[in-house]
């Protein structure tokens, strides 16, 4: 803020505003440039979104404070009658504090905390979520519904486990567990037509839209690829079921081969060295962290180009794992429960389970089927399982990749169609736009200054749009960092020649096809 002007530099957008005020009415609106300050263009009118929802009036807020203030007599009252008097303490200190920047700044931190009284909502009453601003007629879909709908349940469980700790010791008051995920029973509540998206659904699934189409609805087709033939029978004559089994590509599910425990190293070492040779990658999948840290480091000292892959690892670092495995950087990635759903590697054309015949959670027939899904993407896709005993999960597992290998086979000689893996490009990291940046600030310098930076952000900026035309957004983004840079060195006054920037609206007017 400086005198009557503001300067808002929003989140979402490259540009800056500025707000120009006579009194307390609005003079002007500016789009700028904040590298150099120069404007681009004066606006009638301008959307701003609050940084944060919890947004109200003054009037709201008065409301709000006042029964925030009378359920914290109760809490004190009701903590100095049975003896409490450090969480009477604590939840008096902090709550005052609360309410005092409340008053003061119109915010706190963890305001979400108090959204009940804000909202004017009653005890134990229903949250509002994003489906209070659907229409009625809304398709809500479900994917990898069989891991997804029990953490519905699961989220209201936990968030209530975590606050019921915070407001038993004075942390938060007990309108705060008012702030919450809906509950399993609200969520069925607000589901329309739904469709539910799983290789490998829950049997409840299955039954739901079976219910569903029996009642003749017209809600919840479940789309389902290649279920179980066990499970899909029982809802062949059904429309609330529709196997989704042939791919755009024409490949079919990898081939499953059986090998036995004793000499599975060995093995596999062998495979890992075939794979490699021919370029493509392999997912070595274990029981146990021990396991995979040492199967890691024994194929590492014998030459093995591996990383290993296991829950400590953060989000991102995770992401850079998976990157480095498609470009190359190594040929085999070890992990334990994190090779399922939702990876796209088309490089990867071995999976190999390690003790597939120690029946539990990591060697169900659902974990069996995601994890030899990772494979699905290459044309010589191949899963291995290790295991001297025929389990009910392998033998279940078997009879879905069977039965989806037929259909498959059958689909691709009726239409004529060849089988192809799929081929996606690599997307780059943050890191590597950054170190193009870097490279970009370089070449600039090193290319000395002796020419006319205008001219050349105007060509540089056609290429940028030209790019960005051709969805080439790599280098798109690369010319974009070249072209802050230039303007950076004629703000600074630093090139061979003076030459005055324009400002990018006018830049637009004198060059052709601009409007």
């Amino acid at each position: 803020m400086r005198g009557d002007t503001v300067e808002l530099r929003p989140a979402g957008r490259e540009d800056g505003l500025r707000v120009e005020f006579f009194g307390e009415q609005i003079e002007r609106i500016t789009r700028f440039e904040p590298l150099t300050g120069n404007k681009i263009e004066t606006l009638d009118a301008i959307t701003i979104f609050p940084a944060k929802q919890f947004v109200t009036t003054g009037d709201k807020m008065k409301r709000a404070i006042l029964a925030i203030r009378e359920e914290l007599g109760e809490r004190i009252a009701w903590f100095e009658k049975y003896g409490k008097l450090l969480e009477a303490q604590r939840i008096k200190q902090r709550t005052e504090y609360d309410l005092e920047m409340m008053e003061e700044m119109g915010v706190c931190s963890g305001i979400e905390n108090y959204s009940r009284h804000i909202a004017g909502r009653a005890p134990g009453s229903q949250p509002c979520t994003l489906f209070d601003f659907f229409p009625p007629d809304y398709l809500l879909v479900i994917d990898e519904s069989h891991a997804t709908v029990p953490q519905i349940g699961g989220m209201f469980e936990g968030d209530r486990s975590r606050k019921t700790v915070l407001v038993e010791h004075g942390f938060r008051l007990p309108s705060a567990l008012d702030n919450r995920p809906l509950n399993f029973l609200e969520f069925q509540s607000m589901q329309n037509q739904t469709i539910y998206v799983s290789a490998t659904p829950a049997p409840r699934e299955i039954e739901w839209a079976c219910q569903v189409c029996s009642r003749g609805r017209q809600s919840a087709p479940s789309v389902l690829s290649a279920d179980q033939r066990r499970l899909a029978s029982a809802a062949t004559n059904e429309d609330g079921v529709v196997e989704l089994v042939v791919r755009p590509t024409g490949l079919i599910d990898p081939k499953v081969t059986l090998k036995p425990l004793k000499g599975q190293i060995d093995d596999l070492i062998e495979e890992c060295r075939k794979r490699a040779d021919t370029k493509e990658r392999v997912l070595v999948t274990t029981l146990t962290k021990r396991t995979a840290e040492e199967l890691t480091d024994y194929l590492r000292d014998i030459g093995v180009n591996v990383r290993y892959l296991h829950s400590e690892i953060d989000a991102i670092e995770r992401v850079e794992i998976l990157r480095a495995l498609r470009k190359g950087e190594f040929d085999v990635l070890v992990g334990i429960n994190l090779l399922r759903e939702g990876l796209d590697l088309p490089e990867v054309s071995l999976v190999a389970i390690l003790d597939a015949d120690k029946e539990g959670f990591l060697r169900s027939e659902t974990s069996l089927i995601q994890t030899a899904g990772r494979a699905a993407r290459h044309l010589n896709g191949e899963v291995i399982l290790y295991a001297d005993v025929m389990t009910n999960s392998i033998k279940k597992f078997l009879a879905v990749t069977e039965y989806r290998r037929q259909r498959q086979l059958e689909y691709n000689r009726e239409h004529n169609i060849t089988p192809r893996s799929v081929s996606r490009a690599v997307e780059e990291s943050l890191a590597t736009y950054e170190t193009k940046r870097k490279e970009a600030d370089a070449v600039l310098h090193d290319a000395g200054m002796d020419v006319d930076l205008t001219e050349t952000i105007n060509e540089l900026e056609d290429e940028m749009l030209t790019a960005a035309n051709e969805l080439k957004f790599e280098k798109a983004a690369l010319l974009r960092d070249q072209i802050k840079e230039l303007k950076r060195m004629i703000d600074g006054g630093r090139p061979f020649r003076e030459v005055k920037a324009q400002p990018a609206s006018d830049r637009k007017k004198e060059r052709p096809g601009h409007a």
